[in-house]
């Protein structure tokens, strides 16, 4: 599921601005509870129908807004979407029912080299002989590549070591102000990415259900933490965090 995060997501990118997928992204929590709630991980209630409805509706707006909308794109985004929602419904289930005690490096030690043969095998029969067809020297770009990795590596550790000094809440909080910036800064790097007032409105009504969700889901971890104390809970919380920010560096 990793592996098809990566691929979808990255792909998406050669069809939608950086963005507009950052704005897909936000429907991420829905595709989450919807399988949550299937898998039993997750209980439908009132409130959290609204929060998702609030999500998807600011999601609809956005997309509504976005000028050039190329819908190969928002296929491909919404498929890593549903990767990374079903990759973190099988880590929660390996955690909490399964009792596998991980923090988030050590399951990028083990999670990593697994999602690199499950593109590798692929690439071999779809992207190999694109690469090839420049007269067998391949633009690798071998600098870029390496950057784009240790920041990668810098950025999961960053989430770690903030959620092992602060709280979840911090870093929640940062997720939201992490997705703004990317948004605005995207559009002024990039000559090709042209925001719309209903592109930002709708952004905002997603991210206030993201916000809402979020703040849902600490109070539910907080009582639960204090009716019962389960050492596998802060791993899954971390591992959480760390999947998410996984797919958006």
């Amino acid at each position: 599921m990793f592996a098809m995060t990566l691929w979808l997501g990255n792909t998406a990118y050669l069809y939608i601005s950086v963005s507009f997928a950052q704005m897909l992204k936000a429907i991420m929590p829905v595709a989450v509870f919807v399988l949550g709630v299937a898998a039993g991980l997750e209980m439908m209630s009132c409130r959290m129908l609204l929060i998702m409805s609030i999500i998807s509706f600011g999601v609809l707006v956005a997309s509504y807004g976005e000028l050039n909308i190329n819908w190969i794109g928002v296929v491909y985004q919404m498929g890593g979407v549903v990767g990374e929602a079903l990759r973190l419904i099988f880590m929660e289930i390996l955690v909490k029912r399964k009792g596998i005690k991980l923090n988030p490096i050590s399951l990028m030690y083990y999670v990593s080299p697994c999602s690199a043969v499950c593109l590798f095998l692929p690439w071999i029969f779809l992207e190999k002989s694109k690469m090839e067809e420049g007269g067998g020297t391949w633009d690798f770009h071998f600098l870029v590549l390496t950057l784009n990795s240790l920041c990668t590596f810098a950025l999961n550790l960053s989430v770690f070591l903030v959620i092992s000094h602060t709280s979840a809440l911090t870093i929640r909080v940062a997720g939201v102000v992490k997705d703004w910036v990317v948004v605005l800064v995207s559009a002024l790097l990039f000559a090709d990415t042209k925001l719309t007032v209903i592109n930002l409105f709708g952004y905002a009504i997603a991210i206030a259900g993201v916000a809402a969700y979020n703040n849902h889901k600490l109070k539910k971890e907080a009582s639960s933490r204090v009716i019962s104390e389960t050492p596998g809970d802060d791993d899954s919380e971390s591992i959480a965090l760390v999947s998410q920010a996984n797919t958006e560096r």
